[in-house]
């Protein structure tokens, strides 16, 4: 068989097998939009973004040129027109949405309009959005933390305030692999973040409207139900998760039960679908609008104007937005009478998400809710899973088991499906999950939402009282099945670092497995597990300097790892912790290997064949220069806070403030010498190398004596 002959033959069972899955092409569409815009996050710069334009252009020119004969032609056009408009859209979008960035940290008296009050109880903070008002010298908008007890009377959304705050451009990630915050706050507008202090004057009133409805709401709750789980219970009704203390916040997380707190498709669904119902139970108690009115229509009306409403009271936030459009996908669907749950549903809104908000790609937020939904979907259109719990004539012991396996293998799926997202942006994941949401969902759909609703309903005439008991009883209960699950043996899996390789090889063996049909669908398995064992032999960090070269963690000969500097502060011990693969942190100065003073730590780790020695400032006052300039000669890594001088030359690197300026923060293996920056693969993205505002001098304190 010649060459010619089976090219021929490959191509012709390609074109069949495309041909057998036509009706799920569609389903590729988003996925080739986020792979334009994934470029656009990966790719460091815009020589390496043309460079994709062109290439996604090459190939829809080749698409185009046999898409008149071919299948195979006019999904390469689609899928080039997709990854090119992705790449292109969230360039645009990015350009768009610039604004100046404070260039450096400062103490700044402004007056600003106040445009979000966001309740944090649980901290005993109140986070502020402002504006400030005639500031050239500062960003258009910045974010404030105040303490509750600075908070003066008034203070609503819309509300001019003339504060005192200490001011910082928006962190890149510290270490390698920990949260962005200067990416997130370049596409919300954010040039500048800090604390806010007292005294806090309100200088003009607010405009009322749906944020005080919000706020008084989410207080109104929380009043009623004290403590975490009346921060759940604002959570659910609000969005507002600023009461839930970080110890259950943290077990809600490690449990799996952490998707209850955010306002997504499981509330919206269960408002909708209440609301829907309750209409349509009173509207039938008249029999001449049953007949006269399509009752199911009128009820599906209802339930979208429920469902935007909730929407808007919840803060109108991507995931409920997102999980809305889809709620009135759903009701347009059954209105039509046409199957209303489908993937090519979930494919149109992941295609509206994007296209409005193509950064929320890159979130964490956007992937699992997807991810969840497809796996769902995906695994419930299989013809032998649809088999398997399909409703019949049975009695109601069976019934309960077949819907309680329904919700054990889907919980199962899912877990599964979300363990590689939430490794890769959390470090961890929580095991049990499927076996808690078994609980959890029921208990949250079924029973706390319905009696939040009747006690709010009955405040209004002054008798929920009981009803919130019962509540807060539910909400406990849920609480404690959080800290249950998540402190059971091996309750959570850890990974502290997860190359974007072997996470995209697994993302594509997931959409692989999950947007066929046919039996091709299988070979998404091998990407699957190349991506799985690549994550899995992948070691952790033995060393973290964060960017500003205060803090570092060191892996010690135990396998632990150990903090430089006694005191830090409890998001770096965490942050820290999450990219070393620990759940807590020693002190390096505990440490029996270590040698360490008030101003300097040693400490000798061995890695392979080899002993690696690293040497790092603890404090503000200068080392004697001799002395300095010995400890470099024996170290293989210097670490300050610090510029340390030129004479100063380790062995093998240095990471003084200067070096760290460009860097970033660091991450080091040993044994194989690796070393990661936080900024080495960002390239010249905006929010990298922003434009700035310079805030104004700090005043000159006045001389003594005069």
């Amino acid at each position: 068989m010649g060459a010619p002959t089976l090219i021929s033959q490959c191509r012709d069972a390609l074109e069949r097998w495309l041909e057998s899955e036509r009706e799920q092409l569609v389903l590729w569409l988003p996925v080739m939009l986020g792979v334009g815009i994934a470029a656009w996050f990966v790719l460091p710069d815009k020589a390496a973004w043309i460079a994709f334009l062109t290439g996604a252009g090459a190939l829809g020119l080749i698409g185009l040129a046999v898409s008149g004969t071919t299948r195979l032609g006019r999904v390469v056009l689609a899928s080039a027109i997709a990854m090119a408009l992705g790449c292109g859209w969230i360039w645009l979008r990015a350009e768009r949405v610039a604004a100046p960035v404070l260039a450096r940290a400062a103490v700044v008296a402004f007056e600003a309009r106040v445009e979000r009050v966001e309740q944090l109880p649980a901290r005993a903070l109140v986070r502020l959005r402002l504006a400030p008002v005639g500031r050239a010298d500062l960003p258009p908008l910045v974010r404030v933390n105040l303490a509750e007890k600075d908070v003066p009377a008034g203070l609503a959304r819309g509300s001019v305030v003339r504060l005192r705050a200490r001011l910082m451009p928006p962190p890149p990630p510290s270490v390698p692999g920990a949260y962005n915050f200067a990416r997130v706050a370049w596409f919300d507008g954010i040039g500048a973040t800090g604390r806010g202090f007292a005294p806090v004057t309100v200088t003009a009133g607010s405009d009322g409207g749906r944020a005080d409805l919000r706020t008084r709401l989410s207080s109104h709750i929380q009043s009623r139900v004290e403590g975490s789980a009346g921060g759940i219970a604002s959570a659910l009704a609000t969005g507002d998760r600023g009461a839930i203390s970080d110890e259950d916040s943290e077990a809600m997380q490690r449990s799996g039960l952490a998707h209850l707190l955010s306002v997504s498709g499981l509330h919206v669904t269960a408002v909708t679908a209440g609301t829907m119902l309750l209409v349509l139970r009173l509207l039938a108690l008249s029999p001449w609008l049953a007949l006269t009115w399509r009752l199911p229509l009128v009820a599906a009306g209802a339930g979208a104007a429920a469902a935007i409403g909730y929407t808007l009271l919840t803060g109108a936030e991507v995931p409920t937005i997102r999980s809305c459009a889809a709620a009135l996908l759903v009701l347009l669907a059954l209105s039509l009478g046409r199957e209303a749950i489908t993937l090519r549903l979930v494919a149109a809104g992941a295609c509206f998400v994007l296209l409005l908000w193509p950064e929320a790609l890159a979130g964490p937020s956007f992937q699992l809710s997807f991810a969840a939904v497809t796996v769902i979907v995906a695994l419930h259109e299989h013809p032998v899973v649809r088999g398997w719990f399909l409703r019949r004539e049975e009695g109601w012991g069976r019934r309960l088991l077949r819907g309680l396996g329904s919700l054990l293998l889907t919980g199962v799926a899912v877990e599964l499906a979300l363990m590689p997202l939430a490794l890769f942006h959390f470090h961890k994941a929580g095991v049990y999950g499927a076996l808690a949401n078994i609980v959890a969902i029921p208990l949250t759909t079924f029973v706390i939402m319905p009696l939040e609703a009747l006690a709010l309903t009955l405040d209004l005439a002054g008798l929920g009282a009981p009803v919130w008991w019962l509540a807060e009883q539910a909400l406990h209960f849920l609480l404690w099945l959080a800290h249950a699950a998540s402190s059971a043996p091996g309750a959570v899996a850890a990974l502290p670092a997860m190359p974007a390789g072997a996470f995209a090889l697994m993302a594509a063996g997931g959409l692989w497995i999950a947007l066929w049909r046919s039996r091709a669908r299988l070979a998404g398995a091998l990407p699957l597990a190349i991506g799985a064992t690549w994550a899995l032999m992948t070691p952790p960090p033995d060393l973290l300097v964060t960017g500003d070269g205060r803090h570092l963690a060191i892996r010690t000969p135990d396998g632990g790892m150990a903090l430089l500097r006694d005191r830090a502060g409890d998001y770096t011990r965490d942050m820290l912790a999450e990219n070393g693969g620990e759940a807590d942190l020693a002190l390096l100065a505990e440490q029996p290997g270590a040698r360490c003073s008030a101003d300097l730590c040693m400490i000798d780790v061995v890695a392979g064949s080899r002993r690696w020695r690293v040497t790092a400032t603890r404090s503000n006052y200068l080392v004697p220069w001799r002395e300095m300039m010995a400890l470099c000669r024996a170290s293989d890594i210097v670490v300050s806070d610090r510029r340390l001088p030129p004479g100063c030359a380790p062995r093998w690197m240095k990471l003084d403030r200067e070096t760290l300026a460009h860097t970033g923060g660091v991450a080091v293996t040993f044994a194989s010498g690796r070393v990661t920056t936080v900024n080495g693969p960002a390239g010249r993205h905006p929010w990298v190398d922003p434009p700035t505002v310079m805030p104004p001098p700090a005043p000159r304190p006045i001389p003594k004596g005069r």
